[in-house]
C-alpha cells in the first residue's frame, strides 16, 4: 500500500464552482440603460430604508424640539396713554404694539386676514404641504402673491422664532407648528398671529396697524380697510400707498383677491362687495410720539401711578398697559390755545432777553369729581422737559392768602384784641407795621410801594392784596393752624418752605404746584369738601382691568369756612385785580399772586364747576436758575392779573362753553356781613388772650363739624349775587376807601416795581407777595 495520500471522492450532491464545468447555461447580465434601473428588491429596500429614516427622524425631531420661550420682540409692547373718550395721547414703547384680545377685532378684520393668509385655516392641520403648492399656483398665474406657510407656522416664526432664512430655522419652525397645534386652539393663535404681524408704519399687531392707518381701534375695522390691512402684510413696505403711490395697482389687485376671497369664503356678501372702493389710508395720523404735550402728560401720569402704588415702575416697563386718562382732549386743546394766545405768541425772544425766560404751567380740576381735565406743562416736550404742572420750586405768592382767611373761620379764631375774624373785621393795613402777638423775631412786612391803607377791611385787603393786613391775620390765626389749614385743603404736606414760616407763610413763601393749588382751590369751589385729584380713569392690560384704588371724600373745612372764602374772592374778579378774569363770562372767584422778586405770577380761580390755577414762571434756559419776569412781553413786569388772568379767562370760557352757567351757592359763617369798629375803637374789648366777652354778639357760633347743615343763622344764596353788595362804613360813617380808579396798582400783584411786595421777618429779609 503506497504512503501516498488518495485524492478522496466528493460527497452526494457536490458540483464544481464553475457553472460550466456543471454543464450550467450561463445566464445573460444587465446592459445598455437598465444596467442603471435599481431592481424592485433595491427600490423597495430603498424605500423601506428611507422611511424608517423619515418616521425615526420625525419622532426625534417631536422629542428633541421643545416650544420656546418667546423672543424678546414679540413680547415688547407700547403703554398706549388715552384721553377720556379714548383718543389716543401718546405710546410709549420701544415697539409700538398693543395686543388686545381675539373680541377686540372685528370680525371683518378676521376674516380679511384669513382671506389674504390662510383661508383654511380652521379646518386644516397646522402644516399644509397643498398650501404651499396653492400658493405658488396662485403668484404664476398671477392671483395673488399667498404665503406658502400657515397661519400657524407664520405665527411660530413671528413669536417664537427668528425672521431668518435657515434651514435649521424652517425644521424647528415646522416641529414647533405641529406641537402648538395640539397645545392652542385655533383661536388662540390666529389671535397671537394678528398681535404680532408686522404692517408696516412701525406698528406691530393690528391694533397698532389700525390707528397707524386710519386712526381707529381693531374693533372698528370694516371689511374695506381691514382687506387693506390684510394685503399690507404680504409686503407692509412697498403696499403703502402713501409712502409709495406708484404701487396703488399692484395694492388695489391685492386688496380685491383679499376682498375675492371674503366673498368667496361666505363671510362678505356679494352686494357689499359690489360697493367698495380702495379705502386711502390716512397720510398721517395723529402723532403719537413724545413731542407736545404728550411727553409732559405721559411722564406725569407714569409718576403718579407709581407714588400711588397702583402700577410699580418694573411692571409699567414691561408695557402693554391701556391707560385711559380724565384728561379732556377739547379742554385740553383749548389750555394749549389760551396760552399760546396771551402769552406764547407775545413773545418775543429774538428781540427780549426777559422773553427767553418765560415758561407757563396750567391745571384744571373738575370741582365735583377731583378728576384732572386739562393740564399745560411746557411749549413743547423735547424742547422743555421740566413739567410747569407739577413742579414745586417757585413761590406761590398771594395766592396762598385765601388758606389764611380760611383757617380763621375754620378755627373760630378773633384778633389779638378779641374780635371776631370775618370778611368785615378791620385791621391796621399800613405798610411795615410790626406784626402784633407774634413771639419770634420783630416782622413788619411791606405793601406794594410802601403804600399805607389805614384801617380796612379783610374783604377789601384781599382785594388789593395788603401783606401788613395778611401777616397779622396769619399770627391771629396760628401759622400752624395757617398750615393744617392748607394741607387739609389739598396742598402736600412736603411742600417746601411750607413748615415754620411764621408770620411770612401769609405772603406765599411756599412753593407749591400749579396742581396742588388747582387741588385746593377746588376744595374751596367744592364747598370745603375734599378727594385727592386722580387723573387716571381706567387702565386695562391685555384685556382685563386693573384695579384702582378709591378714591376717598372728606369734609376738609366747613362749608361755612369755604363758602366765605368763596364770597370774599368774588370780589377779587368783581373789583380787585383779577377783573381780567371776567372774560370768562360766568360767575367767579379767585387770588392773583406774586413771587419773591417777581420770579412768577399767578392767578388761581374757580367757578362752580371747574378750578383751574396758571402760572408763569422765569426760568434761565441755561442754568435753569429763577429770574425775575421784568420787561418780559414788552412790559414793566407780568402780574397775575395780565397774561395769567387772561389765559384762566379764555380758558374757562371755552372748557365750560356747552355747559351751563351755574351760581354760586353760598352758606356764610354768622355775622359774615356785621359791621365791625376799627382796632382804635375797641379799647374795651377782650384782651389779646383771645377769650370771647359774653356780650360779643358778633361772635361765631360753634363751627360745622363737617355736615353741609348749617347753623340756622348762616347767609345763603343761590344766584351769583351771593352776598349784599353794600359798601363797608367806617366808623365816621363815610364810605372806606376803595381803588375808584379800577386799576390795580392798589394790589400788591399788581405794580410793575422792581423790588416787588416785600416784608422783613429779619433785618435784610424781604419777600414778595
Amino acid at each position: 500500500m503506497s504512503d501516498e495520500p488518495q485524492p478522496q471522492q466528493p460527497e452526494k450532491g457536490w458540483a464544481p464552482r464553475d457553472p460550466q464545468a456543471a454543464g450550467a447555461p450561463k445566464k445573460p447580465g444587465r446592459t445598455g440603460w437598465r444596467r442603471f434601473v435599481p431592481t424592485w428588491r433595491m427600490t423597495l429596500g430603498g424605500l423601506l430604508i428611507t422611511a424608517t429614516v423619515v418616521v425615526g427622524g420625525f419622532f426625534l425631531g417631536y422629542h428633541l424640539v421643545r416650544i420656546p420661550a418667546a423672543n424678546a420682540l414679540a413680547t415688547q409692547q407700547a403703554n398706549v396713554y388715552l384721553y377720556a373718550d379714548g383718543t389716543v395721547i401718546a405710546r410709549d414703547g420701544e415697539v409700538n404694539r398693543e395686543n388686545v384680545t381675539l373680541s377686540q377685532i372685528s370680525e371683518d378684520a378676521q376674516h380679511a386676514v384669513l382671506a389674504a393668509e390662510d383661508r383654511d385655516f380652521y379646518t386644516e392641520s397646522a402644516i399644509d404641504p397643498q398650501a404651499m403648492v396653492r400658493a405658488a399656483w396662485n403668484t404664476a398665474t398671477g392671483k395673488g402673491r399667498q404665503s406658502g406657510s400657515t397661519i400657524t407656522q407664520q405665527y411660530v416664526k413671528n413669536y417664537y422664532l427668528r425672521q431668518e432664512q435657515t434651514v435649521t430655522r424652517k425644521v424647528k419652525e415646522f416641529f414647533i407648528s405641529i406641537k402648538l397645534d395640539r397645545e392652542q386652539t385655533k383661536d388662540q393663535i390666529l389671535e397671537g398671529y394678528l398681535n404680532t404681524s408686522f404692517f408696516g408704519r412701525g406698528a406691530y399687531g393690528i391694533q397698532s396697524a389700525a390707528h397707524a392707518y386710519y386712526g381707529i381701534d381693531a374693533a372698528e375695522l370694516d371689511a374695506g380697510r381691514a382687506a387693506y390691512l390684510a394685503a399690507l402684510v404680504n409686503a407692509p413696505s412697498q403696499y403703502d400707498v402713501i409712502t409709495h403711490p406708484e404701487n396703488r395697482d399692484t395694492v388695489e389687485h391685492r386688496w380685491n383677491y383679499v376682498l375675492d376671497g371674503m366673498v368667496d369664503e361666505g363671510w362678505l356678501s356679494t352686494a357689499e362687495r359690489a360697493g367698495m372702493k380702495f379705502p386711502v389710508p390716512e397720510k398721517t395720523t395723529i402723532s403719537t410720539s413724545l413731542s407736545g404735550q404728550r411727553g409732559y402728560i405721559v411722564n406725569i401720569v407714569k409718576n403718579h401711578l407709581v407714588q400711588n402704588d397702583i402700577i410699580d415702575e418694573a411692571a409699567l416697563g414691561t408695557g402693554g398697559y391701556r391707560i385711559t386718562t380724565t384728561l379732556q382732549k377739547d379742554k385740553q386743546d383749548a389750555f394749549v390755545d389760551a396760552v399760546n394766545d396771551n402769552l406764547m405768541d407775545r413773545l418775543d425772544p429774538k428781540n427780549r432777553k426777559a422773553d427767553t425766560y418765560v415758561r407757563a404751567g396750567g391745571a384744571s380740576v373738575d370741582v365735583k369729581t377731583g378728576k384732572v381735565v386739562a393740564m399745560y406743562n411746557g411749549i413743547d416736550y423735547v424742547k422743555q422737559y421740566t413739567p410747569n404742572a407739577t413742579r414745586r420750586d417757585f413761590q406761590v405768592g398771594s395766592a396762598f392768602k385765601p388758606f389764611v382767611f380760611t383757617a380763621a373761620v375754620e378755627n373760630g379764631s378773633r384778633t389779638q384784641d378779641g374780635r371776631p375774624i370775618t370778611p368785615n373785621t378791620i385791621y391796621d393795613g399800613n405798610s411795615e407795621r410790626p406784626v402784633q402777638g407774634w413771639p419770634g423775631a420783630r416782622y413788619a412786612p411791606e405793601n406794594e410801594d410802601h403804600r399805607d391803607y389805614g384801617d380796612i377791611t379783610i374783604r377789601e385787603a384781599t382785594d388789593k392784596s395788603v401783606n401788613a393786613v395778611y401777616a397779622q391775620l396769619a399770627t391771629d390765626v396760628g401759622p400752624d393752624s395757617v398750615r393744617e389749614t392748607a394741607v387739609a385743603l389739598g396742598l402736600s404736606e412736603n411742600t417746601p418752605s411750607l413748615d415754620d414760616a411764621g408770620p411770612s407763610i401769609a405772603l406765599g413763601v411756599a412753593t407749591a404746584s400749579v396742581l396742588d393749588m388747582a387741588e385746593a382751590y377746588a376744595t374751596l369751589a367744592n364747598h370745603g369738601k375734599h378727594g385727592d385729584y386722580t387723573m387716571i380713569e381706567k387702565i386695562t392690560r391685555n384685556g382685563r382691568n386693573v384695579e384702582l384704588p378709591e378714591r376717598h371724600t372728606r369734609q376738609a373745612v366747613t362749608r361755612q369756612a369755604a363758602d366765605t372764602t368763596t364770597s370774599v374772592l368774588r370780589g377779587v374778579v368783581e373789583n380787585g385785580t383779577a377783573t381780567a378774569a371776567q372774560t370768562a363770562g360766568r360767575p367767579a372767584a379767585g387770588k392773583t399772586g406774586t413771587a419773591e422778586e417777581d420770579t412768577a405770577a399767578w392767578f388761581a380761580g374757580y367757578t362752580p364747576d371747574l378750578a383751574t390755577v396758571v402760572a408763569v414762571m422765569g426760568q434761565d434756559p441755561v442754568t435753569a436758575g429763577h429770574k425775575p419776569l421784568y420787561g418780559a412781553m414788552g412790559l414793566p413786569r407780568i402780574n397775575g392779573g395780565g397774561a395769567p388772568a387772561e389765559i384762566w379767562g379764555q380758558y374757562t370760557r371755552e372748557a365750560l362753553d356747552d355747559v351751563p352757567v351755574t351760581p354760586f351757592s353760598l352758606r356764610l359763617q354768622p355775622g359774615a356781613y356785621k359791621t365791625q369798629p376799627p382796632p382804635s375803637d375797641s379799647s374795651n374789648s377782650p384782651s389779646s388772650s383771645g377769650e370771647p366777652d359774653d356780650s360779643d354778639s358778633g361772635a361765631p357760633e360753634r363751627r360745622d363739624t363737617g355736615t353741609e347743615t348749617g347753623t340756622g343763622t348762616d347767609e345763603e344764596s343761590t344766584d351769583g349775587q351771593d352776598e349784599p353788595e353794600t359798601p363797608q362804613r367806617q366808623t365816621d360813617g363815610s364810605a372806606a376807601p376803595t381803588d375808584d380808579t379800577g386799576e390795580s396798582d392798589a394790589n400788591g400783584d399788581e405794580n410793575p416795581v422792581s423790588d416787588g411786595l416785600t416784608g422783613a421777618l429779619t433785618q435784610g429779609t424781604r419777600w414778595d407777595d
